[in-house]
């Protein structure tokens, strides 16, 4: 959580820099997908198939160019950060539905009042952040929209279980979301950088700590431990957030912050608790997934 909250910080200094968010997140993606394909290269790693560009192509425009445009925009456009928290916080509870219902993923009682738990935490985290914007009512479809999509990313991901290696599957979806909103940038004359040097810093943030940290690990807790799991972490975002503002921009640290940390924190013990117990279920003879 914490490379994955640096997006946040990330979007911080871009926005300081005056650059819009399809701007630094096409440069960001451009420059992240111009080093993966190298590597990749470097290591001589096989070109994937078609069919792993079309596969990746999905979960790349879903989890990194529909989710992040949706929700820096929402940003933007007068949303509270808080408030996009609280918003992508109703992530995990809507993944642990689905995922019980199309991938067999079987979530506990126990893991169930994790869940409520986790949102409690977030929603103490934020409180002191909601009626705070003045934006428009439909500015908040924003953020919601994005987090159906990335809800969406990581049930598809859990459903269709890639067999690509992690470089492989981070470059393919690294590439497709550049070329996404690189075009998007062009067509809406917004490709053109800033003179702010710091509008570089705000890409190499991003692509070091948010990119090559937060999402690498996203993809490898979505495949190692299920949809339910990974979702639920997100519960420790906001947070997270309130700990980097404090450190980068000198932002207060307020108890109930710290109050909502630890509640999320219980709650997301208690997920990870949860499914321990019903994968040594699964080991002795009550499979989680259906054959």
């Amino acid at each position: 959580m914490v490379t994955w909250s640096s997006g946040f910080v990330g979007a911080e200094l871009g926005s300081r820099a005056s650059a819009a968010p399809i701007t630094l997140l096409a440069w960001r993606f451009l420059l992240l997908s111009a080093l993966l394909i190298a590597v990749a290269a470097a290591r001589r790693l096989p070109w994937p198939s078609w069919e792993a560009w079309r596969r990746h192509a999905v979960l790349g425009a879903l989890c990194q160019a529909a989710y992040l445009t949706f929700v820096f925009e929402g940003v933007s456009r007068g949303v509270h950060g808080g408030t996009a928290a609280l918003i992508a916080a109703l992530q995990p509870l809507l993944v642990a539905t689905v995922a019980g219902r199309l991938l067999g993923e079987r979530s506990s009682p126990l893991m169930w009042f994790g869940m409520l738990l986790g949102l409690v935490g977030v929603t103490v985290v934020v409180s002191g952040d909601l009626g705070a914007s003045d934006a428009a009512w439909w500015v908040y479809l924003l953020p919601t929209a994005g987090m159906l999509c990335l809800a969406s990313g990581t049930v598809l991901t859990r459903r269709w279980r890639p067999p690509e290696g992690l470089l492989q599957t981070i470059m393919m979806q690294a590439t497709v979301t550049a070329v996404l909103l690189m075009g998007a940038a062009l067509l809406t004359g917004q490709a053109t950088p800033p003179a702010d040097r710091g509008f570089w810093v705000a890409a190499l943030w991003l692509i070091v700590l948010a990119s090559l940290g937060g999402y690498v690990m996203y993809v490898f807790v979505t495949k190692t431990h299920g949809a339910t799991v990974v979702s639920t972490l997100l519960y420790l975002t906001p947070p997270t957030t309130m700990l980097w503002v404090f450190l980068m921009f000198g932002e207060p640290v307020t108890l109930v912050g710290i109050l909502g940390l630890v509640v999320s924190a219980f709650g997301v013990s208690l997920v990870l608790r949860g499914r321990q117990r019903v994968s040594g279920l699964s080991e002795v003879g009550a499979p989680a997934v259906p054959r």
